[in-house]
C-alpha cells in the first residue's frame, strides 16, 4: 500500500466516524432538528457527511484499492440479507 492510498483510508475511516456520529445525532435530537454547532438541519448535516463518504469511496475506486464491480457485488449481498433478515424490505 502506498501513501496516498494509506492517506485516503485514513480520511475514510474518519468521515466513517463523522457519518456514526451525525446518525446518533439525528436518533438522540431528531432528524430535522437544527444542529447546533453547524446552525442547520441534522438531515443535511447527515447528507453532508455521507457525501464526503462518498467522496473517500469514489477515491478509493479511483486509486484501485476497490471496484466498482466489487462494491456492487457487495452491496447486492447486503440488499439480499436484509430481505432476509430484516424488517426493511416488509
Amino acid at each position: 500500500m502506498n501513501n496516498k492510498e494509506k492517506e485516503i483510508m485514513d480520511i475514510l475511516q474518519e468521515e466513517c466516524a463523522e457519518v456514526i456520529q451525525m446518525i446518533s445525532k439525528c436518533r438522540r435530537f431528531g432528524i430535522d432538528t437544527v444542529h447546533l454547532k453547524a446552525g442547520q438541519a441534522n438531515r443535511k448535516c447527515l447528507t453532508d457527511e455521507m457525501g464526503d463518504l462518498l467522496a473517500m469511496i469514489d477515491l478509493m475506486i479511483e486509486h484501485g484499492v476497490v471496484t466498482v464491480e466489487g462494491l456492487n457485488a457487495a452491496k447486492q449481498e447486503k440488499f439480499n440479507k436484509l430481505k432476509k433478515w430484516s424488517k426493511i424490505y416488509e
